[in-house]
């Protein structure tokens, strides 16, 4: 019998901790298809751009379409909530540090005006993209019928964490079975971390499962909440979970690790440990075309009672073509991620990110800095 006074913990793990292995045979990177789909979208890039104010408006939305990404657009944001948001993320980005969380708890409390829910998504529809929206669970009945009326082709419901089955004193809360039925476009759902919270999410019908609590490189909810696993293992986990449901069902639900990702390594990390795409934040908020003028903040920041983010610089460093194809004479992975994806692939002998899913994987904490001394002291 097993002694219940006693609890073990397993060992989970970051992008740092692990390496993928090459694999026996190499194929041209040009040859790899790094696309991956969403219900009927087919989207070419496996990249999301964060429904973060700092990181997408529509103008962003529809130049990440045209390069071949997907970017989410915050219904509960300032694109939302005011007719001239670029007023807004200005007194944002002006902001003393000491003073700009007190800032952003006012600005959010502006009402959202349906109106303006319309207009962002026409936008984007106007410039030839498709359109991502998303919304916190609260207001994904209200505001999700909204903007599938307005064109929005994919709808996301995202918050800190996200589960089939919730606990409230509301006779009647969100159902995502009758959410999907409803709106009748892909639906997005997150953020979990677990094997069993993605299954139960994936049973009723959603298209897509966020992946991650916690590793924004905005977000503080590991100090404030303790609350987290590492996203690799959170990744594999939730892709075994994919996997799992699609031998048993035959549907396919994709699977999106969000938050962490850094460099051509990690979003690399990220697709090998099971990933269909990745949402990037912070690397798309130092794109010249992202609104938050080089800050970045979370969607939690602005909470009333318990903010779970901070605003960060993260500074202009390139446009947006060049973080994902370059050219780049930087050398620490930051930029060109899509060529970084296509080598990796090609060295693992990958031509589609399914099969990159069956590379093997090694721990390795010391991956980045072995042999690397005078790498380290230059630094």
């Amino acid at each position: 019998m097993t002694d219940s006074r006693f609890r073990s913990l397993r060992r989970a793990y970051g992008f740092d901790e692990v390496a993928i292995v090459p694999g026996r045979v190499t194929i041209n990177p040009e040859q790899t298809d790094i696309s991956f789909a969403v219900g009927e979208h087919t989207v070419p890039l496996p990249v999301l751009a964060a429904a973060m104010d700092a990181v997408v408006d529509p103008a962003f939305a529809v130049a990440l379409g045209r390069l071949g990404g997907l970017a989410v657009l915050n219904l509960e944001g300032v694109q939302t909530r005011y007719e001239h948001p670029g007023e807004v993320l200005a007194n944002i980005a002006a902001c003393p540090a000491q003073e700009v969380t007190s800032l952003l708890q006012k600005i959010y409390t502006a009402p959202i005006q349906e109106r303006l829910v319309g207009e962002r998504i026409g936008a984007i529809k106007a410039g030839g993209a498709v359109c991502a929206a998303s919304t916190t669970p609260a207001s994904a009945k209200r505001l999700g019928a909204l903007a599938v009326e307005a064109g929005a082709d994919i709808f996301a419901v995202q918050s800190t964490v996200t589960t089939a089955r919730h606990v409230s004193k509301s006779y009647r809360g969100l159902i995502f079975s009758e959410l999907c039925q409803v709106l009748r476009v892909p639906v997005l759902v997150g953020n979990c971390v677990s094997y069993e919270t993605a299954t139960e999410l994936m049973e009723e019908g959603i298209s897509g499962v966020l992946v991650g609590v916690g590793p924004g490189a905005a977000c503080t909810t590991r100090e404030v909440l303790g609350i987290g696993v590492p996203q690799v293992t959170a990744t594999m986990d939730c892709a075994a979970a994919r996997d799992d449901y699609f031998r048993r069902t035959g549907r396919y639900v994709t699977i999106i690790t969000d938050g962490g990702i850094r460099t051509g390594g990690d979003l690399c990390k990220a697709l090998a440990s099971g990933a269909d795409a990745v949402m990037l934040g912070s690397v798309f908020a130092q794109t010249e075309q992202a609104p938050g003028q080089g800050h970045h903040w979370g969607m939690a920041t602005s909470h009333a009672a318990l903010p779970r983010g901070t605003r960060i610089k993260v500074g202009i460093t390139a446009t947006l073509e060049q973080i994902l194809f370059g050219p780049t004479s930087r050398t620490d992975g930051t930029q060109n991620l899509m060529g970084a994806l296509r080598t990796a692939m090609g060295v693992c002998g990958a031509a589609t990110i399914k099969e990159f899913h069956q590379a093997e994987m090694v721990v390795a904490p010391a991956i980045k800095t072995e042999g690397k001394q005078f790498q380290m002291a230059k630094a």
